[in-house]
């Protein structure tokens, strides 16, 4: 039986390889979650949430150039390695968007940038105990690529951290809707009778409530937070994996394995675990991949709400509500470039989903 399933695994596996569209969402999906965890190694701004913020230079086109006076500060940054590369950097130095800038002696005259034009304001520092060297690591050039958001903040660097909560909200909300889905469908499926009846009330009770309604109610009640949308959207999505799960049981219980497990003396939760769930686990994988999709986009509608991730964090669906009204504004990649990463991750799950379904169908095999 083992050798079978086995070789049924390795077959489904030789499907997979041969979907285009599958391996590459599949591999697309993997390099969103390197940048989910490695989110500050890549991003230009790695101070924490990338919540740099420069009011002089908002708004600015892709590929804006500036150059940036970096003010050091006495108060030392006593962070360890490991907390700057996985939650950013705690910022302690003022950096200053400037236009020009001149060295005299020991003094540096250098003029704000200004938007729209206007001549910025000329002010003077005075440097002691400085080295060339030094002065120049004081002036650098910076780059942002995809332009500066309302509040100046590099929109690169957001849009690279925002993919933590987008990505992981997947994560989180699809193993909490698997552990209740599973252990309730099981019980329904396998049980029957009373049990069923019951748990089928719990399930239609809980798929009659809009699931955003749904999850608004459970985020109020836990309180607004990171954690509490994962939980919330978590809490919403376990009544597809409930049926789904309980379908597959209630056609597979009676099939000449089950019945052969239960003459040799096995229990219930033995036979549930050991010999039903690895048969009917392709649809549940199926719908998971769904799941996924799903929850990036009940969360990316919670934070465009204002329920969701809670400044200053960064969230692509947040970035979306900070800037949907520039669209009119005659800057509409501030809302269009998250909401394409949020429809390209949503895409990739979507296509993997089909992709395991086409090899999972031992039917078409």
């Amino acid at each position: 039986m083992s050798q079978n399933s086995s070789s049924l695994s390795q077959l489904a596996l030789q499907k997979f390889k041969h979907d285009f569209w599958g391996v590459f969402s599949f591999w697309f999906i993997v390099l969103v979650g390197v940048i989910s965890v490695f989110a500050y190694a890549f991003a230009p701004d790695n101070s924490q949430y990338a919540n740099q913020m420069h009011l002089s230079i908002h708004s600015k086109k892709p590929g804006f150039k500036t150059q940036m006076l970096i003010l050091p500060s006495s108060i030392e940054n006593n962070q360890i390695f490991f907390d700057k590369l996985f939650f950013g950097k705690k910022n302690t130095e003022t950096e200053i968007p400037i236009s020009s800038y001149q060295l005299l002696d020991n003094k540096l005259f250098y003029k704000e940038y200004a938007s729209d034009g206007l001549e910025g304001a000329e002010k003077e520092l005075v440097l002691t105990n400085f080295n060339s060297e030094q002065i120049d690591a004081l002036i650098q050039n910076k780059t942002f690529l995809f332009g500066t958001d309302k509040y100046g903040r590099d929109l690169l660097s957001r849009v690279l951290v925002g993919a933590r909560i987008s990505f992981f909200i997947g994560f989180v909300a699809v193993f909490i809707s698997l552990v209740i889905g599973i252990f309730m469908g099981s019980i329904a499926g396998y049980f029957g009778g009373k049990v069923d009846a019951f748990i089928m009330w719990i399930i239609n009770v809980t798929w009659s409530i809009p699931t955003l309604l749904l999850v608004i109610a459970i985020t109020l009640a836990l309180g607004k937070g990171f954690w509490q949308v994962f939980i919330a959207v978590g809490l919403t999505m376990w009544v597809e994996v409930a049926r789904v799960v309980r379908g597959q049981i209630i056609s597979v219980k009676e099939m000449q394995y089950v019945t052969a497990a239960r003459a040799l003396g096995f229990n219930d939760f033995r036979i549930i675990t050991k010999h039903i769930l690895p048969n009917i686990m392709a649809p549940v994988i199926v719908i998971s991949a769904a799941n996924f999709a799903a929850a990036i986009l009940i969360e990316s509608g919670l934070s465009f709400l204002g329920i969701g991730a809670q400044p200053p964090m960064a969230s692509w669906g947040a970035m979306i509500k900070d800037h949907y009204n520039y669209i009119i504004l005659g800057k509409p990649y501030l809302a269009l470039i998250p909401g394409f990463c949020i429809m390209s991750l949503v895409m990739a799950f979507m296509l993997i989903g089909n992709a395991l379904r086409d090899a999972l169908d031992v039917k078409s095999s």
